[in-house]
């Protein structure tokens, strides 16, 4: 093995926390090839090492199977052409990172798997080797706003429902014809919210919070299911917090950062978090409903604009809705007036939602409301982005969410939820139950009786 494993210094773990460090992509270092597979074999031969992520992603037993298929037995076996299986199963969920690896820094190793594969996909973009499907799965804008046409989604909600449909969407686009895909809305959340009369609220403020959110509504929330966010101001309201939107709004980002477009990131930061910041000027928090768009202004763009004192900003405050009701239960403002018992609800945390280090804010929330238990299951649902929706990725996708998948029936709850509506149908495509998934926001406002 080429790593220095020997030594005092070299022990795993260690008393001090963990740490990101920025992302360097503008360094014409960054996009070189040699460069970057130096830095591949470095880690990869840590990771072989290692092992302790092979229940993970499917990225880490690919690597291990190449090496333990190779001559040698060890990393200089492997053909080169395998490293990149390693870097497409890898779906940035940051979970190696956060749960698994004793050598992340502070440690001298410097180990920062998910940072490493965005590299690696950054390199194969800029070869022009991404596929148009990988594309247009991440151009989450242009293609909600055609489908979102009235007579085209309807169109579209129909192929996607039937078996012709999917057949021809899996052999034309590789989008594997088992998989879950989201129905489009014509009557999005933003047209909503602009049509509806807002309740006249007086701010409250605490040492945390500011009282007044503006919400970014997110692609999916906005044009796929947008009773999401319907709920979330509902919900919002009844505890007093005053809710506004955004005047313009673009894709977070994440999609493109999966895909290793960097460019397109700064390009869809450069609209967001400007507009995000002025209404962080004007007195609001920034509340998003999906945990990887939150993600997004919380951890990726920050550490690929460090220096932005904008993206900073925004950073610091931007919360998960779960988050931002605890908080103000913390400070006795939040409505525990609850109308309606939820029974026991098998409760699906988000990989996207786990690693931004909150606690469990959306199980201590549903847990206020009497009556309820839940049945709380951290571990990867398989969805993870486009992954489970891609024709060659989706088996793996269902044999990584099944352990979930299995504890959800097993539970036999009344319910069955996720923060990420994603994860949920991922969740509702491999349970045996035609019941569909009820997202956390839903059963608060149900609770509620509102």
């Amino acid at each position: 093995m080429t790593s220095d494993k020997g030594g005092s210094g070299s022990r795993e773990g260690g008393l001090d926390a963990p740490t990101r460090h920025p992302v360097d992509w503008k360094n014409p270092d960054f996009l070189d090839e040699t460069s970057l597979f130096k830095e591949l074999e470095r880690v990869f031969d840590i990771c072989h090492g290692c092992r302790r992520c092979f229940s993970l992603c499917n990225s880490f037993p690919t690597l291990f199977d190449a090496v333990d298929a190779s001559p040698s037995g060890e990393l200089d076996g492997v053909p080169k052409q395998a490293y990149w299986d390693v870097v497409d199963h890898c779906y940035l969920c940051d979970m190696c990172y956060m749960t698994k690896c004793p050598y992340v820094p502070p440690h001298r190793w410097n180990v920062d798997f998910p940072h490493l594969m965005l590299r690696a996909k950054a390199v194969k973009f800029e070869r022009g080797e991404t596929s148009l499907r990988d594309k247009m799965l991440s151009a989450t804008d242009r293609v909600g706003s055609l489908a979102g046409i009235p007579v085209i989604a309807s169109i579209v909600n129909a192929a996607n429902h039937s078996s012709a449909g999917r057949k021809l969407l899996e052999a034309t686009m590789g989008v594997h014809h088992n998989a879950p895909v989201p129905e489009y809305r014509s009557d999005t959340f933003r047209r909503r919210e602009a049509r509806r009369v807002k309740p006249s609220l007086t701010p409250v403020p605490t040492a945390e919070t500011r009282g007044r959110v503006a919400i970014f509504a997110t692609c999916y929330c906005n044009r796929n299911e947008p009773d999401i966010d319907v709920d979330l101001v509902a919900v919002f309201e009844h505890n007093g917090i005053a809710v506004t939107t955004t005047s313009a709004e673009k894709c977070c980002g994440m999609p493109k950062l999966e895909l290793g477009d960097l460019k397109a990131v700064e390009q869809l930061m450069e609209t967001n978090v400007p507009e995000l910041a002025r209404l962080i000027d004007a007195g609001h928090d920034v509340v998003a409903a999906i945990p990887s768009c939150v993600l997004m202004f919380k951890q990726e763009l920050p550490l690929l604009f460090p220096d932005d004192p904008i993206v900073q900003k925004v950073r610091d405050h931007i919360f998960d809705p779960f988050e931002y009701l605890m908080l103000r239960h913390k400070a006795g403002l939040l409505r525990t007036d609850f109308t309606r018992e939820l029974g026991k609800v098998a409760y699906h945390v988000p990989c996207h939602l786990r690693v931004q280090n909150l606690g469990l804010k959306t199980r201590d929330a549903l847990n206020l409301v009497p009556g309820t238990t839940l049945e709380v299951i951290e571990r990867c649902s398989g969805h993870n982005g486009t992954y489970a929706v891609k024709k060659e990725f989706h088996e793996t996708s269902m044999k990584i969410g099944k352990p979930v998948m299995e504890r959800v029936e097993k539970a036999e709850a009344a319910w069955y939820s996720s923060d990420c509506p994603m994860a949920g149908h991922q969740i509702e495509n491999g349970i045996a139950t035609d019941k569909a998934p009820t997202h956390p926001l839903s059963l608060l406002r149900m609770a509620y009786g509102i």
